[in-house]
C-alpha cells in the first residue's frame, strides 16, 4: 500500500498502477476501494474518472481522517466500518447489482506497522494493540489474557504456519499470567527464546506477529465475506481486483475466483439432474506480482500477488 503523507509515516500502494488497470474504468461507473489506507489506490481511480463516483472504506479512525483533509472531490465518500459491510454500504446507496469496480488490497497499511503505538510490529516497542480498528474489540494483549493455551497454538499453527507453535503458545501463557506480556518487544523477545531454529533474514516473531493479528482481526473470515458481498453488488461486467500478502489469503481468493468460475450442481448425488448453478465470475488473466523495481523501493511488496476476476 506507498505515498508520502504530511505526517512522519509514509504509505506505499502496492501494484497502483496493475490493480486499478485490472478494473478496466469507465469514467462514469460506479467504483468501491475496500482499504483506503493513505488514498493511493483512491486517487488513482479518481484520475480515471469524470462523472463517476468512488466510495472508500475503512475502519481505522487516522485513515478516516486522512480522507476527511486530502480528497474534497464531489464524487469521492469515505465510509467508516469495516469492509465485511460491503453489500450494506452498498444496499444503503442503491448500488446494489450496479457497481463497476471492486478493489481489496489485504495488506496493513506502513503507517499502520511504522507507528508503534498501534502494536503491529516486532521491532519497535509499543502497547500488543494489532487492531485495525483500535476503537473496536480486544486488543491482542486481552485476546491473548482470554484465550487458552491449546487454541493460541492451533492459531499459531494454522495462521502463521509456525513449527513450533506448541512451545510458544505455553511460553506465552505463562508470561500473561504472570503479567510479564506487555508490549510487543516483550512478546518478541518471548517468542525468540521459545525458537530453537531460526530462519535466515527472518525475525522468530514473524509468524507468530501475523498469526494474533488475523486471530484478533478475523481477518480470514472477513475477507470470506467480503468475496461473497463483491459478487453481489458487482454488475454484470464489473472487475474485482485483490492484493493478498499472504498465502493464507491468496489461497483464499484464489478458491473462491475457481469456485465462482465453475458452473454447481447442487444435488450431485441425485440420480438425475436438478439444478445446475451457472458461473458468475471469470479469472482474467494470470497472477500479477510486483515488479523486481518495486520490490526494491518498497520490500514489503514482495509477497504480494493480484488476483483479478469479472462478473459474467
Amino acid at each position: 500500500m506507498t505515498e508520502t503523507t504530511n505526517t512522519e509515516f509514509t504509505h506505499y500502494s502496492v501494484m497502483l498502477k496493475e490493480s486499478v488497470e485490472g478494473l478496466a474504468i469507465k469514467s462514469d461507473g460506479i467504483y468501491i476501494d475496500c482499504t483506503f489506507g493513505r488514498g493511493g489506490h483512491s486517487r488513482e481511480i479518481l484520475g480515471h474518472l469524470s462523472s463517476g463516483n468512488l466510495m472508500a472504506i475503512d475502519q481505522d479512525p487516522e485513515a478516516i481522517e486522512f480522507a476527511k483533509q486530502h480528497f474534497a472531490e464531489s464524487n469521492f465518500e469515505i465510509q467508516y466500518g469495516s469492509f465485511e459491510q460491503l453489500k450494506e454500504y452498498c444496499d444503503s446507496r442503491g448500488w446494489t447489482g450496479k457497481v463497476d469496480g471492486v478493489l481489496i488490497d489485504l495488506g496493513v497499511s506502513s503507517p499502520q506497522l511504522d507507528d508503534a503505538s498501534r502494536g503491529f510490529s516486532f521491532m519497535r516497542e509499543g502497547p500488543l494493540d494489532m487492531r485495525m480498528n483500535p476503537e473496536s474489540g480486544l486488543s491482542a494483549k486481552e485476546w491473548l489474557a482470554e484465550v487458552d493455551e491449546k487454541t493460541l497454538a492451533q492459531v499459531l499453527r494454522q495462521y502463521g504456519e509456525e513449527r513450533f507453535s506448541g512451545r510458544i503458545a505455553r511460553n506465552i501463557k505463562e508470561a500473561a499470567q504472570a503479567g510479564q506480556l506487555e508490549t510487543t518487544l516483550d512478546l518478541a523477545e518471548l517468542v525468540k527464546k521459545a525458537s530453537p531454529k531460526t530462519e535466515k533474514n527472518k525475525h522468530p516473531a514473524t509468524r507468530t506477529f501475523q498469526a494474533i493479528r488475523i486471530a484478533v482481526n478475523r481477518e480470514l473470515d472477513v475477507l470470506k465475506n467480503v468475496l461473497e458481498a463483491a459478487v453481489q453488488v458487482l454488475g454484470s461486467g464489473g472487475r474485482l481486483s485483490i492484493i493478498s500478502f499472504h498465502s493464507l489469503e491468496d489461497r483464499i481468493v484464489k478458491q473462491f475466483i475457481r469456485d465462482q468460475s465453475q458452473m454447481k450442481d447442487l444435488f450431485p448425488d441425485s440420480p438425475i439432474q436438478l439444478e445446475v448453478v451457472e458461473p458468475v465470475l471469470k479469472k482474467v488473466g494470470k497472477p500479477i506480482f510486483p515488479s523486481d523495481e518495486e520490490c526494491r523501493e518498497n520490500p514489503r511488496s514482495r509477497s504480494a500477488v493480484l488476483r483479478i476476476a469479472q462478473k459474467i
